[in-house]
């Protein structure tokens, strides 16, 4: 008898076990799940080594903003960075200032004032040229530390089906808890 509790219990273990395991893999397939960033491309607003909390939520009913930080995949590899261009936008780079359709992109509250923006080249990538126009089914993204970041500028514009979360929400380091602006 005491064979037959303990292979119960055993089982029972399994399928707790199995349970959690499955709960887990759904909230970060589908909800939530915690990224470390490895790079500067987003200083200042975002920093090596910060930890962040993404949800993927919001990217299930809402299109993401001109402005708002937006995780996604290129080639695989997870990046955070900026949405600076909408579907069907022209943008173009002149004077270390980006345009929109023509008009000067205000972009001083998360850049300052001193950042130029200008074209980035690398070999990995076919070049862009500007003017270029955002396909319908995708974005336009840049990061922040714009002098040392890999993003729309080199890749080119990135579809919507790659988009993974809108937003994210610092849980490390401490003193700097909070939403991302």
């Amino acid at each position: 008898m005491d064979k037959v509790i303990k292979a119960k219990n055993i089982m029972d273990t399994i399928k707790d076990l199995l349970i959690v395991i499955l709960v887990a893999v759904l909230i970060t397939q589908f909800i939530a799940t915690r990224t470390r960033v490895p790079s500067g491309s987003m200083e200042p607003t975002i920093k090596i080594g910060d930890n962040l909390i993404i949800s993927r939520i919001s990217s299930y009913y809402r299109e993401p903003e001109r402005g708002e930080v937006v995780i996604f995949y290129q080639d695989k590899e997870r990046m955070v960075k900026r949405l600076i261009g909408m579907p069907g936008e022209i943008v173009d780079l002149r004077d270390g200032y980006v345009y929109i359709n023509g008009n000067r992109l205000d972009e001083e509250a998360y850049l300052g004032e001193e950042v130029m923006t200008l074209p980035l080249y690398d070999p990995r990538y076919a070049r862009i040229d500007f003017p270029y126009i955002i396909p319908e089914d995708s974005y336009f993204f840049m990061g922040d530390n714009r002098g040392h970041s890999l993003d729309s500028r080199v890749f080119g514009a990135v579809k919507k089906d790659k988009v993974i979360a809108i937003g994210a929400y610092r849980i490390y380091p401490f003193d700097q808890l909070g939403i991302i602006q």
